[in-house]
């Protein structure tokens, strides 16, 4: 029995081409609702990427409440910039993450030396006292080795592992190649690492 290997063919031609057009037309109509503040495209803008935006801010933050808050001022903001003429040009995606993060910083650097959030008293009850303390302790020292990591850093990490987003994903949004994202991510958890072995001792 002989069998012939063949390469398949692929189709190059107008089926492709039409399609590639097709999705592309899509997208730049879809921003140009964004942009003419069109109320249905404002809101599946915003079901689309709040789930992923809030996970990211909550794994920078480690606050519910505040990854809450701080998502939806992304949202106010992109708003506010619609309105001044301002806004995404190309991707809001990209446009949300970005102004997502500065906030996230932002909050850091207003928050930075005031006192964490107080235990609510429900959960040393379910717990218990000393649980509930060695987490938190645990939660602390990996709060404070993240903030001694470089914002880059920061954002990485919150992308892959808050975000929960692919290595592709994460290069798209840090206009990076995947290489380079791999690369930051491999010292941003090296640092980590290290950051948090200085913590514990």
């Amino acid at each position: 029995m002989v069998y012939c290997l063949a390469t398949p063919r692929i189709q190059t031609g107008f089926g492709l081409r039409s399609l590639t057009g097709a999705l592309m037309t899509a997208d730049t109509e879809a921003l140009n609702e964004i942009r003419r503040l069109d109320p249905r495209a404002l809101a599946e803008l915003h079901d689309r990427h709040f789930a992923e935006l809030y996970r990211y801010a909550r794994f920078r933050l480690g606050d519910p409440h505040a990854a809450e808050d701080i998502t939806s001022e992304t949202f106010v903001r992109l708003l506010e910039a619609l309105r001044a003429g301002r806004g995404p040009r190309t991707s809001p995606r990209g446009w949300l993450f970005g102004t997502l993060r500065h906030l996230v910083d932002d909050h850091f650097r207003s928050a930075y030396g005031r006192p964490a959030a107080g235990v609510p008293i429900e959960s040393l009850v379910e717990n218990g006292p000393d649980h509930h303390l060695e987490e938190a302790e645990q939660r602390a020292r990996v709060a404070e080795a993240m903030r001694r990591l470089t914002g880059e850093q920061q954002h990485v990490l919150a992308l892959r592992f808050g975000g929960g987003h692919s290595l592709e994903e994460t290069a798209e949004l840090m206009g990076r190649n995947s290489n380079a994202v791999k690369a930051l991510q491999f010292r941003a958890l090296a640092s980590l690492r290290r950051h948090i072995g200085r913590e514990s001792t």
